[in-house]
């Protein structure tokens, strides 16, 4: 037995035989990847990305390696296999596989918009077809690994995108103008993410709209994907931080609190920020009894000192150490007239925070008088898997967005063919009709229009080639991708 699964059965059944079913004259297929509603009402733009971190993982890397670089036979001899002993012998034709590993690479052109736009609803994000006439059935062969492995980071780099939206709103009326607005909230979602490869995912996501997470991994891993550097280039940053085991532990040793927080600032970390969680027994105690006896040692300290809550309302939680802190440790008034902390001393509160509860905080902060950036706050697994509206939790699938893949286009024996579903009483699942033109609308905003052929189909579409025949055309960098989605 063999530790990958050949890139050809990564399909849903059906589409092992919907070759055969095709008109044998068919030398040309587009289809069009497409949101086509949302589910919430926040949202009525998706952000496009993930496309690129798809290409480079599986129509190149693993379509090389577990495909056209292994023997021929063997190929499909692992296909039939499997068919053979589900579907039944003869019903399938296993002769495209032997024929698309002779040809020996991907026949495959993917046309895109720019990775980081954010792309309204019904207007394509991109378009597959395939690039020789014997393979106009590949492209809707491979919708069931795109759509699985597109619609996550999509979803992730919204919810970044959603956070940032309302940083840049709070910390544009409270907070000076060089004040680093991606540095506001970080990620916590690894350890309740399902699995390695979405947390990735999720980092990845996070990571277009804030440069904090928790995700070691995810450093390497965008450094794969879009060819960054960490050393060179900000890709993602960690943070020191205790936990409770560390806490609970030197507190079983010391037999009270204050002998470590000492030995943090004085001999740990004594020109490292970090924040120490203060709830493992009374969170509060911590914070009008212990912080005023280590009040010298805080304020010698070169570094920041992050209070942080675990438990209880988070919103009150952090708001309120804010106050406290204020009354301790004083501070500034920032240009804008609002109070900012000596920067010694600051508030965190992590994975708890979802958008509203966000919004709430620097609600409270601001009517209060103080300046946004003066809490860090974390967003765990929750807010990169669910939504909270109208007193409903929304879970994150692929049809948030109503995502799919649709053919829209065919060419038979030498005729141009719109290809079109439009159900009676399917709504939103009406699809586009031939060939579709991108352009923006004269308030700048994503458009299409449908009904083309390749004959007539105007030039500047913005679905621009991004990949074809097995190599990238137009590799992404962070940094462009950032540049979109934060313009």
């Amino acid at each position: 037995m063999t530790n990958y699964i050949s890139p050809m059965l990564m399909c849903d059944f059906y589409k092992t035989v919907h070759s055969d079913m095709l008109n044998p004259g068919m030398t040309f297929s587009m289809s069009y990847y497409t949101p086509r509603m949302s589910r919430v009402k926040r949202w009525d733009k998706v952000v496009n990305f993930g496309l690129q971190m798809f290409i480079k993982t599986y129509l190149i890397d693993y379509f090389n390696t577990y495909f056209f670089e292994r023997p021929e036979d063997e190929v499909v001899e692992e296909f039939e296999r499997v068919l053979d002993n589900t579907l039944g012998k003869g019903i399938y034709n296993s002769g495209k596989i032997r024929k698309l590993h002779k040809l020996g690479y991907l026949p495959i052109e993917i046309i895109a918009l720019p990775e980081g736009e954010k792309v309204p609803i019904h207007v394509p994000v991109f378009g597959i077809c395939n690039t020789h006439p014997d393979f106009a059935w590949l492209p809707q062969a491979l919708e069931s690994l795109i759509s699985a492995e597109i619609w996550y980071p999509q979803i992730t780099a919204t919810v970044g995108a959603t956070y940032r939206d309302i940083v840049n709103k709070y910390y544009g009326l409270t907070c000076d103008d060089d004040i680093p607005r991606e540095k506001a909230l970080g990620s916590f979602d690894f350890r309740g993410d399902a699995c390695l490869d979405a947390a990735l995912k999720a980092a990845a996501g996070w990571c277009m709209s804030f440069v904090n997470t928790a995700t070691v991994p995810a450093i390497p891993y965008l450094e794969k994907m879009f060819s960054c550097d960490c050393e060179k280039e900000p890709v993602a940053y960690g943070a020191v931080s205790t936990e409770h085991f560390v806490m609970c532990s030197n507190y079983a040793v010391d037999g009270d609190e204050i002998t470590f927080l000492r030995r943090l600032l004085t001999e740990l970390y004594p020109y490292t920020s970090f924040s120490a969680v203060l709830d493992s027994y009374d969170y509060w105690n911590v914070i009008d009894n212990i912080l005023p006896q280590i009040h010298d040692e805080i304020m010698a300290h070169n570094g920041c000192m992050l209070m942080r809550g675990d438990s209880g309302d988070c919103v009150e939680v952090v708001t309120k150490t804010v106050f406290k802190l204020w009354e301790q440790f004083g501070g500034t008034i920032n240009s804008k007239g609002y109070k900012v902390l000596d920067p010694h001393v600051k508030a965190i509160y992590g994975d708890s925070i979802t958008v509203q509860r966000c919004e709430e905080i620097y609600e409270i902060l601001m009517k209060n008088g103080f300046a946004c950036s003066n809490v860090a706050l974390g967003v765990g697994s929750f807010s990169m898997h669910c939504i909270e509206e109208e007193g409903r939790l929304l879970p994150f699938t692929r049809d948030t967005f109503g995502c799919a893949i649709k053919a829209c286009y065919a060419e038979v024996n030498g005729k141009e063919l719109p290809v079109f579903k439009n159900p009676k009483e399917g709504g939103f699942k009406k699809s586009q009709k031939g060939l579709c033109w991108v352009y923006r609308d004269e308030n700048g905003e994503l458009a299409y229009k449908d009904g083309y052929l390749r004959s007539n189909i105007p030039d500047g579409n913005l679905l621009e080639p991004v990949f074809k025949d097995g190599k990238l055309l137009r590799e992404y960098t962070i940094s462009d991708i950032r540049d979109y989605l934060n313009k």
